[in-house]
């Protein structure tokens, strides 16, 4: 991926930035028309966008069984499992990965290497059912309280998870290792571009959770700071250890920031 289109291309329109953050952060269908970092610093300033139809998507999902008689239960566990499907899991498994290399306590190279193996360690297992339980139960206790309550609980969450993306593609963030997505989106965005995108969904998600009251508006807005600082914790342990970002250090980040945002749409 190189820094600037080939000679004589246009350069990158909205429509690339778009095509970038959907055709990689969803399954969605769409075809990759730039694949360059000018693509790819729009397409991570787009990712919230991205996460806004996923968390749609998912609290649209436990609403709908809610209303259809289910119960808070199971339309938690709907809503928790949408973005999983929708994302064909690679963030449930960036994070696994990450607990494996993390766990293993091995030098960088060698937990790379853990990170890029296949199976599932035990460390990724153990880390995997306990974000997905938290994940369920903040959504259960939000979807016990209205299917609005749930809804905007998964919105809020997936936004934030991409937001989190977002500033980890900022400049001074370097890849660990060449190759992979880590590499292609690692310092394409502009701190104050990143800074500015994640202050607009925090108003975003405060004006949302007032359409349910002030204290749905306060939880809401807090929650993207919140999630976002949760997974900057994360990632500063990440560049410490395997010295960069990875793709997997991404998809670890995303599940970091949702857990943290539903937590924070249960307190009060």
């Amino acid at each position: 991926m190189t820094d600037t289109p080939p000679p004589g291309s246009p350069r990158a329109t909205s429509a690339d930035a778009l095509r970038f953050a959907f055709g990689t952060l969803t399954v969605l269908p769409v075809r990759l028309t730039r694949w360059d970092r000018a693509a790819a610093r729009g397409g991570m300033l787009a990712a919230p966008l991205a996460g806004l139809l996923v968390g749609a998507c998912a609290g649209a999902t436990g609403w709908l069984l809610l209303l259809l008689g289910t119960g808070p239960a199971l339309a938690a566990v709907a809503a928790t499992a949408v973005p999983a499907v929708l994302t064909r899991g690679l963030h449930l498994d960036g994070l696994a990965d990450v607990a494996d290399g993390l766990g293993s306590g091995k030098p960088a190279e060698d937990a790379l290497r853990i990170m890029k193996q296949s199976d599932i360690g035990p460390f990724g297992v153990v880390t995997l059912v306990f974000v997905l339980l938290g994940q369920a139960a903040a959504l259960y206790g939000q979807y016990a309280a209205g299917g609005a309550r749930g809804a905007l609980a998964a919105l809020v969450a997936s936004v934030a998870a991409r937001c989190a993306l977002t500033l980890a593609a900022r400049r001074g963030v370097p890849a660990a290792r060449p190759g992979g997505l880590g590499a292609a989106v690692a310092g394409v965005v502009p701190v104050p571009a990143a800074l500015a995108v994640t202050a607009a969904a925090c108003c975003a998600a405060a004006g949302a959770g007032a359409l349910l009251g002030p204290g749905a508006a306060l939880r809401a807005g807090a929650a993207v700071p919140l999630a976002v600082a949760a997974a900057e914790l994360l990632l500063h342990h990440c560049r410490r250890r395997f010295g960069g970002v990875t793709g997997d250090v991404f998809g670890a980040l995303a599940e970091t920031a949702a857990t943290t945002a539903m937590i924070v749409t249960t307190l009060g």
